[in-house]
């Protein structure tokens, strides 16, 4: 069991550990948020328009950024590992990179990709919204009739997915020892992260799929934003009557 924090509290050579591991994580949340200023969701969803333009489809061309994100949370669940002292190191890594990478990036991405897919081939679609009569503008200027690639929802995820990787196993790492205290404001920053994180995530997806120009309606995929927030403030009222629960322990 992941009992108490090595190299984040304690001394000597586990001092010099967690240092080492607060840099190597620095490090790549510096590039990270840097590259994403650099090149924010609004660009990348222009690219993916001239990639339409040019190459008939709107996802990447290669799985270079999904590798990326791979090699990333390989990185962090190295550090986490390490920086939780438990009696396995292996099974502590090969533990979390299960469910880090195959449940939570690729399973639940899939799905996520899947059903948001659906929901706008089904219900957003001007397409289908408009199988009579006089076209409209939108009809016209699209000229032939198109769908969300699942690809291209599987981007948006990965898209999504980056800064809430900053957020929950970045940002959250150098707070540890805050997050997984007692106490109100341990509650709260804790939460905080999370509620950042998550909202963060389907405001992408918003953008997504506001970016394609035969999807009409897309801030359905706000909604989520909603239940987040609703959460959130829940958790903030039942925590005096010992409703509230942190999330960094519970996902711990």
């Amino acid at each position: 069991s992941l009992l108490m924090l090595n190299g984040i509290s304690g001394g000597g050579g586990a001092g010099t550990l967690g240092s080492g591991l607060q840099h190597a994580l620095g490090s790549v949340l510096g590039g990270g948020l840097g590259s994403a200023a650099a090149l924010g969701p609004q660009k990348v969803y222009k690219m993916a328009y001239y990639r339409k333009q040019t190459k008939n489809h709107w996802a990447r061309d290669d799985p270079a950024f999904v590798a990326m994100q791979i090699a990333l949370l390989l990185l962090a669940v190295f550090v986490y590992s390490i920086a939780f002292r438990s009696d396995s190191l292996l099974y502590t890594t090969l533990t979390f990179a299960f469910h880090s990478i195959l449940v939570n990036y690729l399973f639940l991405g899939t799905l996520i990709a899947t059903f948001h897919r659906a929901i706008a081939n089904q219900y957003l679609n001007n397409n289908n919204n408009n199988n009579s009569g006089t076209p409209t503008s939108t009809q016209i200027q699209i000229h032939v009739r198109q769908s969300v690639e699942w690809m291209y929802a599987f981007d948006v995820h990965c898209n999504a997915f980056f800064p809430l990787f900053c957020i929950l196993y970045i940002i959250q790492f150098f707070l540890l020892p805050l997050v997984l205290g007692k106490g109100f404001f341990a509650f709260f920053v804790s939460n905080t992260l999370y509620a950042l994180g998550f909202s963060y995530y389907f405001y992408i997806t918003h953008l997504g799929f506001r970016a394609l120009p035969f999807l009409s309606n897309t801030e359905v995929f706000l909604l989520p934003v909603c239940i987040v927030v609703f959460i959130f403030l829940l958790n903030l009222v039942g925590y005096p009557f010992g409703f509230g629960w942190n999330a960094s322990i519970i996902m711990a």
